[in-house]
């Protein structure tokens, strides 16, 4: 014999849960979405409720709220007593609306409809060869956005709720040496240019973004006291960015394909001042052996948008060929992200 033969392994009863976990997990985030919909984590902030007091104060029909408090139980948002009234756990108060860095705009954008609409044909772009999103939307998942102002804001709460909450500490991070304009390209609200603005009281900025999303970010600009340093700005960044010393790149290049990616980094590379730099903040896909938290996103990736999750090699390749060079790499100390940033070459 010129090897070994290695026997097929045998599930065990773990395994068989497992999988039953895994392919229930679109009903487990669709309860915690109607959770967060109902606003109960605000709800049960000072006290135990019944279901019916619960609609009563969402609006809601009391059987089918209890229905979905039950399940929450079964989740560990919720407990309850042999009363009937449910208690909110520590895991559903990182969903308030009144906490700092609440989950509840993650939430939202994750189980957007449009999402999981594009979701359900994963299968399909996987024998196809990309994402099957007009399929289901009708078009793009950007445009379907701007045709529908209430999936936009909750897409934009998330994105802002992923600032707070994973890169937050991107602030710290990022060199801020000589920068006077730092722009937010494709910046959604903007967090991280304010988060950078409040650290660097010398420092302007613009948040560069579609028409439509502005209205988020003039809110939040305004609520933190910022509208004399930044600036809002609509427009495309495959046409041409605003100057600037500093790009952000937050949660972009990830949603296209290469072509565009070197497109959009060649508009910053021309506008960008003499000695101006780029900061890209992605999740870095790792090896094979352990791609980390990369590999799952990239397959959110491939069913809503032509994007991918790359690695460290792949964004090189992509900065080399719209002229730029990789000058630092840095982890964030507590997210999955990372900062890349780059000069011109």
């Amino acid at each position: 014999m010129t090897g070994t033969h290695q026997s097929p392994a045998v599930p065990s009863a773990e395994d068989f849960e497992r999988i039953n976990d895994l392919v229930t997990g679109h009903w487990k985030s669709q309860a915690v979405r109607a959770a967060v919909k109902l606003c109960l984590a605000d709800h049960l902030s000072s006290g135990g409720l019944t279901a019916e007091e619960v609609a009563h104060r969402a609006g809601s029909v009391p059987d089918t709220t209890f229905r979905l408090m039950r399940a929450c139980v079964t989740l560990g948002l919720l407990s309850a007593d042999s009363e009937g009234r449910f208690y909110g756990t520590p895991s559903l108060a990182a969903l308030r609306t009144d906490l700092p860095g609440s989950l509840r705009g993650h939430v939202l954008a994750v189980t957007l409809e449009a999402q999981f609409l594009a979701f359900s044909r994963l299968t399909d772009a996987v024998f196809k060869g990309g994402t099957q999103v007009e399929a289901v939307l009708g078009t793009d998942f950007f445009t379907y956005l701007e045709h529908h102002p209430d999936q936009a804001r909750e897409f934009s709460e998330g994105l802002t709720s992923l600032t707070t909450t994973w890169v937050g500490d991107a602030a710290s991070i990022i060199n801020m040496t000589g920068v006077e304009v730092a722009v937010d390209v494709g910046g959604a609200n903007g967090t991280l240019l304010y988060l950078l603005a409040e650290k660097n009281p010398t420092m302007r900025g613009i948040v560069f973004d579609r028409p439509n999303v502005l209205e988020g970010a003039r809110a939040e600009r305004d609520s933190r006291g910022l509208a004399d340093r930044i600036e809002l700005v609509g427009g495309t960044f495959f046409d041409a960015v605003p100057e600037a010393d500093l790009y952000l790149l937050k949660f972009i290049l990830h949603d296209w394909d290469e072509e565009s990616c070197v497109k959009i980094l060649r508009r910053c590379r021309a506008a960008m001042r003499p000695g101006g730099r780029i900061a890209i903040v992605e999740v870095i896909v790792g090896e094979i052996t352990d791609p980390g938290p990369g590999g799952l996103m990239d397959l959110n990736m491939l069913a809503v948008v032509s994007g991918r999750e790359r690695s460290l090699s792949e964004y090189d390749t992509l900065l080399t060929a719209a002229g730029l060079r990789r000058t630092s790499v840095t982890g964030a100390r507590q997210s999955p992200q990372s900062v890349i940033e780059a000069q011109a070459s």
